[in-house]
Order: structure tokens, then sequence, then C-alpha cells
């Protein structure tokens, strides 16, 4: 009998990492990702089990929190097979090299200090290095397409479908016989909203006898496609009019390339106030350059774009600041500025110095456009919280706060359920890679909308299947 257990996403958003042993097959692992958040130091703690008897590891695609860990997991014994896409590796390296850079830094920082004290000892290595992210691309790495069928084993296959969530993001579907008995298990990865601008929708699968689906946002529906539109151009053009300057913590891939999309959109059919806008994060730069080569796998618009333009995203008002001295350059310009930066959950980044520098100002606007996980410094200013500490100095929020939730990379309620019901045949369903709390309130979805059960799985729980 094959058992599941998940060493992370398990009643949390993050760390998805999840763990599939079948019986007299190989040993496969869905992601390795990092926690982020309230839970962020589980990181450190051991995984739960002996990364050694990992054979292979599938990766849905390259978001830190499904793929963060993996360093950490070749460091510790990992010298298995990574099957994924193409595509997803070379966004994952962008994402880890970036990773690990800024744990080196805050270390060096951290030590620095430490020693002024004397207390050396007290500082936590980080949880691995930029040596540990190449050791990553020395192993056998597969790539895949979509649809492909995959020999992981005898008797075992797995086919990657586009989940539309980012660049290649996909759902997984395994094929393997126990006994003579044919199963399939689907973990459906991160879903994509429907009508995104960059994505293509979410490809059905038709049958499952175990499905591990995500949950971030199964206790709500989004607000419409075009109503979040209509009030992010209405933020932007009030605030620019206002002689303002608006500030937009944004996830370097997927994120901050649909908010690329939609601002050239608005100046296409001159909508969008003369302005600067600063892409003012490295890896959102390096992202961006990605899904220009990898364009065959973005939606008509994207191009669209690309074929009138060269260029799936740049106009005239872009501008890209990878070196420290050009982010500092926009603390310069008094107004009429559009700053996207990371983090997308202001947990660190260039935005903090945009915070410090802009939050203060009641002209400006705070434009939140992706989710601020429990614990994160989005969340807290979200929640209401007009007071915070950056860089050791107290900043007052006078800016005004809008959250859009509307651009999620993540299928609301509606669009997790309408791609269920798409099952022609569907068995056991398990909540993974939600806060607790919002789980329930999808577990019950599923039950009244669906007449279906399904179970919230614990952190490391087995689930013999």
């Amino acid at each position: 009998m094959a058992v599941i257990q998940s060493f992370g996403a398990a009643e949390v958003v993050t760390g998805s990492c999840h763990l599939l042993q079948i019986e007299k097959g190989p040993n496969i692992m869905v992601d390795c990702g990092m926690f982020q958040g309230v839970v962020e130091n589980r990181n450190f703690e051991p995984f739960g089990f002996d990364p050694r008897e990992v054979d292979i590891l599938l990766v849905t695609h390259a978001h830190l929190d499904h793929v963060g860990r993996i360093p950490k997991l070749v460091k510790e014994g990992f010298n298995g097979r990574i099957v994924t896409l193409r595509s997803t590796m070379d966004l994952a390296e962008v994402v880890l090299l970036d990773s690990a850079h800024l744990m080196e830094e805050e270390y060096r920082t951290r030590f620095r200090k430490a020693q002024r004290r004397g207390a050396e000892a007290s500082v936590r290595e980080p949880l691995y290095s930029v040596d540990d992210v190449k050791a990553v691309y020395d192993l056998t790495i597969e790539y895949v397409e979509y649809g492909q069928e995959v020999k992981l084993g005898k008797d075992i296959t797995a086919i990657f479908r586009n989940a539309g969530h980012i660049l290649d993001a996909a759902t997984i579907e395994l094929n393997f016989k126990e006994k003579g008995e044919a199963k399939r298990f689907v973990f459906s990865g991160d879903l994509g909203n429907h009508n995104d601008m960059v994505m293509h929708d979410p490809v059905f699968v038709k049958e499952a006898d175990v499905l591990y689906i995500e949950s971030t946002y199964g206790d709500r529906n989004h607000k419409g496609i075009k109503e979040s539109e209509e009030e992010f151009k209405k933020v932007i053009t009030n605030t620019l009019l206002n002689e303002g300057n608006v500030l937009i913590p944004s996830f370097a891939i997927e994120r901050t390339q649909e908010i690329m999309c939609l601002l050239k959109q608005m100046y296409d059919r001159k909508e969008l106030p003369e302005c600067k806008i600063f892409i003012d994060s490295p890896m959102a730069i390096r992202a961006t350059r990605l899904y220009d080569t990898y364009h065959e796998e973005l939606s008509q618009c994207c191009n669209d774009f690309l074929k009138r333009d060269g260029s799936v995203f740049e106009f005239p008002y872009i501008h890209y600041t990878l070196k420290p001295d050009e982010s500092k350059q926009i603390n310069e310009i008094g107004s009429g500025c559009i700053i996207i930066a990371g983090s997308g959950m202001c947990t660190g980044g260039r935005i903090l110095h945009h915070f410090k520098h802009r939050l203060w100002n009641e002209k400006n606007a705070l434009l939140f456009v992706g989710y601020q996980a429990e614990g994160t410094l989005g969340r807290r200013i979200i929640d209401g919280e007009r007071h915070i500490h950056i860089y050791h100095e107290e900043v007052v929020v006078r800016a005004n706060i809008h959250t859009i939730n509307g651009f999620s990379a993540h299928a609301d309620q509606n669009d997790l359920i309408d791609w269920m019901e798409h099952f022609e045949r569907l068995g056991k369903v398990f909540l993974i890679h939600g806060e607790f709390e919002k789980q329930k309130v999808f577990k019950k979805a599923i039950e009244e909308r669906m007449d279906k059960k399904a179970h919230i799985v614990a952190p490391e729980e087995k689930v013999y299947v």
C-alpha cells in the first residue's frame, strides 16, 4: 500500500513538500519548498525523513515555497533524479540564487554585529549557500513537456499538465500499479486564476483515485478580473494625477509580469498618465527576460505584444533598475513614479527602502496585488498596523492602502471547485497548501457543493492509499 506524508504545506500555505512511498517502488517527492511568514523557522528543522532515501524529485513550479529547500535537500544527501519542465528549473535558478545571496548577506550583517557583542556563536548559519544552489544543477535533471508521459520506474509514470499558475507551472499526475491494481494520484500544484492576462487557464484532469489539491483561497472568491482591473487603473490614475507615487510590493515571478502587461495595455489605450515605472527587482528583471524567452507558454495577448513590439512587456515608461545605486536614485524623484519591487510579502528586499522614503506621505498609495502570509509585514499593514519599524526606524503609515486580490495567481473557491467538477472520476480528496481555518471553509464548501468528503492533511500525517 502506498503512503503519502506532507512535510510542508500541511495546515499552512508554504513549505510544499510531499513524499510518496510506493511499495517496491521508488520514493517520489513532489516539491521541496521553503516555509514563509510565521512558520519560517521550520526551514531550519530536520526534514522528518532521510533525503538520501528520496529517489525522484518532481517539481511543480519555481515559486520559493515550492523549490526553496531543494538546496538543503541536496546538501543533506539527496542524489536522485529531478524531473520537471526546463523553464521551471531556469526560473528556480533565479529564485534560489537570489534566496542564497539574501541569506548570506543577512548572515554577514548579523555576524558583524554579533562580533561587536562577542556573541558570534549565537548567529545561525544560512540555510544554504550559492554553492549549494549550484550543486542542485549538478544532479541528473530530466526535462519534460506538458502532456508527455515520463517513466519513473517499473509500471510508474508521471504526466505534467498546465496548471496556469506561473510560467510552466504544472499539475502532476502519477500512474502506477500495486499488486496488479492500477492507481492514479494527482497533485494539483498551485492552480491559476481564470482570465489571467499572462497565463493560460489550468488544464482539466479526467481521473484520479487520490487528489491532493491546494486550498490557498479555498475560503473565498476573488473580485472579477474586470472589476479588479478598473480598481487598479483608478488607484494608479488618481495617485499619479495627485502628484503621488504608487508602491507595488510584487512577486518577481508572474505577478510583476501581469502588472507590466496591464500597465502596457493602459499605455496603449492612453489611460496611463505620463510617469516612470521602475521594475526595481533584479530577480523580477531576470524572470521577465525568461518569460520573453518562453513566450510560447504565455497567453495570446502576450504573444500579440511580442509580435508587434519585439518584447512582451517593454514600453517607453518602463525602467529597469538592476544595481543598488540605480534603486537609490529613485528616491530623488518626488512624484510620478510607479515602483514595483520585492519582496512580494514585504519581508525584505528593496520595497522596504521605498516604504521608508514614501510610506509616511498621504499622497502616495501602497497597492497590494498578491497574497500576504500570516506574520509578514504586508499582512500586518493590511490588518491595520500604522506604525512599522524599518531598519531600526519607526515609519508611520499614511499612504493610502489598497488590496486587489483579483490579480491572484491562485484559483479562488469557485475556480477550485469548478476544476474538481471536471473530473469524470474522482476518488479521495485531500486538502493541502492552505491556512487551517480557510481549509475548514473549503472542506465544507466541497461537501455542500459536490456532496464529497475532503480531508485536511496534518503535518507529517501518514495517508495510506
